[in-house]
């Protein structure tokens, strides 16, 4: 009573209602779903007696039985924090059994017991096991409506489920020293003989570069000055050689 008492206290409000459905649907099984009459061969009186849904077993009670517990057991499991997976989510398959039970007791109306040659009449446990059905089916939806997807399962959980998980892949370096340990720096020349290695890699001091003779242009070139003009005399006119 105390695991059944701590799984209740720790159910949702929709879980809550479809326990108390698929335990109405439960109860109702015992209550008085069919009238039947009979003769008395000896009064020659025809008298009444009313039978349960066990009174006349068929396959619609064994399904409605089965729904009633499995519903009963799912949720218990859940409120015991156990963690598996249902194809369309817990409320998906708490709708689909309340409404399939609902289905079997309204196909029972036409399919009654055999009456022997009497009428078969339906009691008020047979219309209690419909709406409790009914409201089972009803708190499905609710479930599945305020449902969140599940995250997906886990390696230990695959396992525990049976599910063959991949092994997972291990990188081993073909040669080489372990990932986890850096190679030593061999020491190089330099380092050996005690020097500076940082000298090594400074740039040599390049000589300065001697300034480059410029070309001469034509307007630099040095100008000689030019002998005055001779002085010309009109008056005496040059004489030509004979």
């Amino acid at each position: 009573m105390t695991r059944l008492a701590h799984a209740w206290r720790g159910m949702a409000p929709e879980q809550r209602l479809a326990a108390a459905a698929a335990i109405g649907l439960l109860v109702t099984m015992f209550l008085p779903w069919y009238g039947l009459q009979s003769l008395n061969p000896r009064t020659r009186a025809i008298y009444s007696h009313d039978i349960s849904a066990f009174g006349d077993v068929s396959f619609v009670e064994a399904a409605i039985f089965l729904v009633a517990v499995g519903v009963g057991v799912l949720l218990f499991a859940r409120a015991e924090g156990r963690e598996f997976q249902l194809p369309g989510g817990d409320g998906t398959v708490v709708l689909v059994a309340g409404a399939w039970a609902a289905v079997l007791i309204f196909y029972r109306v036409f399919s009654r017991p055999a009456g022997n040659g009497y009428p078969v009449g339906i009691q008020w446990g047979f219309f209690l096991a419909f709406v409790a059905a009914g409201t089972l089916a009803f708190a499905g939806w609710r479930m599945r409506a305020g449902e969140r997807p599940g995250p997906p399962l886990s390696r230990g959980r695959r396992e525990r489920a049976g599910a063959a998980a991949p092994p997972a892949p291990v990188n081993v370096p073909a040669t080489g020293p372990p990932r986890d340990h850096a190679p030593t720096p061999v020491p190089s020349g330099r380092e050996a003989r005690g020097e500076d290695p940082t000298e090594a890699r400074r740039p040599a001091p390049q000589p300065a570069a001697a300034p480059r003779a410029r070309a001469p242009r034509t307007h630099d070139a040095p100008t000689e000055p030019l002998d005055a003009p001779e002085q010309l005399s009109f008056e005496d006119p040059p004489t030509r050689p004979g």
